[in-house]
């Protein structure tokens, strides 16, 4: 006997909290309707950007094609190499002055995801383009409860100058919803999980969950129970292991919100988020998964720090800040740094597609539904190049990505054709983005 079925669109509710839920096989059609098609998972991206570029030798890959070998930066994702689409040639041409003078750091991150220059001027006024994640939502935001997310781990401003003359919304911001629009960025984890989750900002449901360290699970409890009894033994399988994962979530928050950040130079740090950047950074990764998984949106962008950051990485024995050592002028101790901050950052991102990976939706992963782009707007931070940029896709985008493979383009192919290969999966539809001459191919 099979199960019965319940709407995709299915959401727990309890007072001042709505559920979504994984895509389950009880959300599949019925014997009875074996003619028809079967339901497919959603793809989904998201866009990670890291600040002042990669030391690039230990970067790049060994060899070509399906045969290609990591470099040292990139060790820690031998066990996605089938997973993996690795680029060389990637340029965005806006991230360069182009008459404007200097400010490579705001113009990379502003440039990133539009493919368009920014520019400086006087006031309030900013002007750069609308970014490929906005593009997208225009299309199908309207098709789960978020458009999408924006995270990120330093809280950024979008008022005064940031680097050489430049609005600090551009070294803050990577998701533009218009030309002059930035989408500001959440870094507080409880705050991004609230957003999932449809809990009210200080409302008195929350003040009083956090009262008496109640998790959304209680909330959902009676409606949890009733789904219980409705669904299959696999599902309810997937059900525990994913209440289990959002109860893990909320308590790792908790402790959380009880460290003390530490005293580091040149970022703001916000309140009640880790003083640990690894837990920081995980934790932002977690509530993507999140939102994926339960098809509360099907975009994300997230800052691995603003443009420029000049953050310290105690955990690997970097106790300069970031920004400064990225002009080593090849001195071998501030390459060294590097390295190990380059190291640092890509383990992070492996923890996350190991965490995407292990999610199954049907015959497939989550990773597998998913286009998660790793990069920067800057290769060389000492030169501020902004040409042979690194560029990691993960997934397989529902299936329709070739992956395994390390592609060498032409020199200055626009990141912008990516993302144009990026927005078909996605449904969206777009003819143009930013300075984009076509799409790229990710099939053979």
């Amino acid at each position: 006997m099979r199960a019965n079925r319940i709407d995709r669109r299915t959401v727990l509710r309890g007072i001042g909290a709505g559920m979504s839920l994984p895509l389950l096989e009880s959300m599949q059609p019925s014997v009875a309707t074996a003619g028809a098609a079967t339901a497919q998972a959603p793809v989904r991206s998201a866009f990670v950007f890291f600040p002042n570029g990669v030391i690039l030798d230990p970067w790049r890959p060994i060899g070509e094609g399906n045969d290609y070998q990591f470099g040292a930066t990139m060790e820690s994702l031998a066990e996605f190499h089938d997973d993996l689409t690795i680029f060389t040639g990637l340029a965005q041409h806006h991230a360069r002055a182009n008459g404007d003078g200097a400010g490579d750091h705001a113009r990379n991150a502003s440039a990133f995801l539009t493919g368009a220059q920014p520019r400086k001027t006087s006031g309030a006024d900013i002007a750069v383009g609308q970014s490929i994640d906005q593009a997208m939502a225009a299309k199908i935001g309207s098709a789960t409860r978020l458009p999408s997310i924006e995270l990120g781990i330093e809280r950024g401003r979008n008022a005064g100058n940031c680097d050489s003359g430049y609005s600090c919304a551009y070294s803050s911001n990577v998701s533009w919803k218009s030309e002059s629009t930035p989408m500001a960025k959440e870094v507080h984890p409880r705050l991004a999980f609230n957003r999932l989750f449809g809990i009210r900002e200080n409302s008195e449901e929350e003040k009083r969950r956090d009262a008496k360290r109640s998790s959304i699970l209680d909330f959902v409890a009676s409606d949890a129970a009733r789904l219980m009894k409705n669904v299959s033994g696999s599902d309810r399988a997937k059900l525990d292991e994913y209440f289990t994962s959002v109860r893990e979530v909320e308590q790792q928050i908790e402790r959380a919100a009880r460290f003390v950040p530490p005293d580091v130079p040149d970022i703001e740090v916000p309140e009640d988020v880790p003083g640990e950047y690894k837990l920081h950074v995980r934790l932002m990764y977690e509530m993507q998964l999140l939102a994926f998984q339960t098809d509360s949106t099907r975009i994300s962008t997230f800052m691995l720090g603003n443009a420029g950051s000049n953050r310290t990485f105690p955990d690997v024995d970097v106790r300069d800040g970031h920004h400064g050592l990225s002009h080593h002028a090849n001195k071998e101790e501030k390459v060294a740094q590097l390295k190990r901050i380059d190291r640092y950052q890509v383990e992070q991102f492996a923890w996350f597609l190991g965490r995407l990976k292990s999610i199954r939706e049907g015959d497939a992963t989550l990773l597998d539904n998913c286009m998660i782009l790793y990069g920067s707007a800057i290769s060389d931070g000492n030169r501020h190049n902004h040409g042979d940029l690194p560029i990691i896709l993960a997934g397989k985008g529902g299936g329709t990505i070739d992956t395994g493979r390390h592609v060498k383009l032409s020199e200055e192919t626009p990141l912008n054709n990516l993302f144009m290969a990026m927005s078909e999966r996605m449904g969206a539809g777009l003819t143009e983005l930013g300075d984009s001459t076509g799409v790229l191919p990710l099939n053979v």
